[in-house]
């Protein structure tokens, strides 16, 4: 019943900012952990950063002091701001609960970063 439909990437240099954000059809979402992955080709996919109904966060060590995950629930969107993007952030991100994904996979925002 649930999509959550993300969008935001693109292209940036090196030390630039992207600002991603994931929209649920329905506010059924606002109770869950929700989570931001990527996927790099031939990588598996990883959590990047999760935020609970509560507003406690956690974060992937690589992406700690530079990406800030956040919800507005009047939205029904999940934010991550990507600051400080290094090219090993390039990867097709997307959303979805966490720990289990029970949301059917959207089609990801692809994030590119060029040194």
């Amino acid at each position: 019943q649930v999509r959550l439909v993300e969008s935001g990437g693109g292209l940036a240099q090196a030390g630039g900012s992207l600002r991603l954000s994931c929209v649920a059809s329905d506010s059924i979402a606002n109770l869950y952990t929700m989570g931001w992955y990527r996927q790099a080709p031939g990588n598996q996919r990883e959590m990047v950063a999760v935020i609970n109904g509560g507003g406690g966060t956690n974060y992937e060590e690589s992406v700690k002091g530079r990406f800030t995950i956040s919800r507005d629930n009047a939205k029904k969107t999940v934010y991550l701001q990507m600051n400080n993007l290094k090219s090993e952030d390039t990867a097709v991100y997307y959303c979805n609960t966490f720990p289990a994904p029970i949301v059917d996979w959207g089609q990801g925002t692809q994030v590119t970063v060029s040194s």
